[in-house]
This record gives C-alpha cells, sequence and structure tokens, in this order.
C-alpha cells in the first residue's frame, strides 16, 4: 500500500536511496522524540525499585548495570532525535549524538542481560558470557565509531546476533521461570525491526519502531523484576 497516495502522506516523507539518509517529516520527529523521551523518567524510577529490592552486592551490580543500561538507550535515543530535529544544520553535532544513539544500544542489549547471566544458576558458558557481552558491546561500539553509517545491513546483523547469542545461554537455565516472558520480549524486538526498515514506506515507521522496543523493554523489566527481585526469586541466585 502506498500511503504517500493517502490522507496520511503529508505525515511522511518519500523513501530515500540506501546511500542517503531518511529525513523525518515535522510530525514524525516530533513522535521520534516523544516515543522515547516519555519513558525516560519510568526507567529511572524501574532501575531504582531493582536497586532498593536487592539483597546483596550481586543484586546491586546487576539492577545498577540494567538501570544505567535501560535509562541510557532513551536518554541518548531522545537527545539524538531532538538533535536531528533542531539542530540537522550542525552536522557534525548531530552525526555525534546519532554514533551515541548506536552505540548505547549495545550496551542496552548487554544491560539487559547481565542480570540473568548474573543472578541465575545457568550452565557452565554462563560465566564466560558475563564477560563476553560486555566485549561483544564495546566491540560494536568501535565499529560505529569507525564505520558509522557506511554499512547499514552488517550494523542491523550485528546487533540481531548480539540479542540472539547469548539467549542460548539463558535457555540454560536451571530455573526456567521467565523464559516465556524472554521470547515474548524478544519477538517484540524483532516485529519491531521490520518497522525500523520502513522508514519513508509506513507513517511514522521509527515511531512504530519506538513503541516497540518500548514494549520489549517493559517485558524484560518485568521478568526481571517478578523472577530476579522479588523475594521469593532470591533462592535461585547464582551466587
Amino acid at each position: 500500500m502506498d500511503f504517500k497516495k493517502t490522507k496520511f502522506g503529508r505525515f511522511m516523507n518519500c523513501r530515500v536511496p540506501a546511500s542517503k539518509r531518511y529525513q523525518p517529516t515535522e510530525y514524525e520527529h516530533a513522535a521520534n522524540c516523544a516515543t522515547h523521551g516519555f519513558w525516560i523518567l519510568p526507567s529511572l524510577v524501574g532501575g531504582s525499585v531493582l536497586y532498593f529490592l536487592s539483597v546483596d552486592q550481586w543484586h546491586r551490580t546487576a539492577a545498577w548495570l540494567y538501570g544505567s543500561g535501560l535509562t541510557g538507550l532513551f536518554v541518548t535515543s531522545t537527545l539524538f532525535h531532538t538533535a536531528a530535529w533542531k539542530i540537522s544544520h550542525l552536522r557534525n553535532v548531530e552525526q555525534r549524538f546519532h554514533m551515541c544513539d548506536r552505540m548505547a544500544i549495545y550496551f542496552f542489549i548487554a544491560a539487559s542481560y547481565s542480570p540473568w547471566l548474573m543472578l541465575r544458576e545457568l550452565g557452565p558458558w554462563s560465566c564466560h558470557m558475563r564477560w563476553l557481552i560486555w566485549v561483544m558491546a564495546c566491540v560494536g561500539s568501535v565499529y560505529v565509531f569507525f564505520f558509522h553509517e557506511r554499512y547499514k545491513l552488517l550494523e542491523l546483523l550485528g546487533y540481531v546476533a548480539m540479542g540472539a547469542v547469548p539467549a542460548f545461554v539463558i535457555l540454560s537455565m536451571v530455573e526456567r521461570a521467565g523464559v516465556c516472558e524472554l521470547a515474548v520480549g524478544g519477538v517484540l524486538y524483532v516485529v519491531g525491526v521490520v518497522f525500523f526498515k520502513s522508514d519513508g514506506l509506513v507513517p511514522f515507521a521509527h515511531a512504530i519502531w519506538h513503541l516497540f522496543v518500548a514494549a520489549g523493554a517493559s517485558v524484560h523489566y518485568y521478568a526481571i523484576w517478578r523472577y530476579l527481585y522479588l523475594p521469593e526469586s532470591m533462592l535461585h541466585t547464582s551466587r
């Protein structure tokens, strides 16, 4: 369906070649900022709740890592989209915000896995994956620094791979509670990628992608809170 020929056409720009950047309309810029900016305060509160529910240093460290990654994702995304909207003429500044936004995704993925890798009884690979996931985040960030926007498909595959590889370790959990929520959150992220790649084809495609990210993060937060931080879950730690 060609949305440009419908009443929604005024809300979106045309599709651009892969070699050029998609420029959202004013409506889309506002939606991009709002759909992640709204979640900054809830993510701060959510991270704090986990921290205050912590019973030992392992829980506190996991809560700090996860809360920082979650909040950092929404903050950097909002800052980048605000810069792209209001100071796009400052190309170098906008570029730096864009790079930070891309790097934050890697660290968000690592932070999302950390509570499970640190607080659950897992298979023999878990002790390696606890630090390997952060090495992967650093490698991804270095890649963004040197090759930002050059190989977009490769960058997307990097995010998908980093999100998928630790999942195989998580599946080795002795205690299976939470696996269903992890799978649901993962599906939400994957479906959201369809909209991420639909800029210029679907009105507010990028903002819809943001909503899928927020939904996936909410499901994963619920799982972490319920199965790793509520009092009855403390029996299933890896310490």
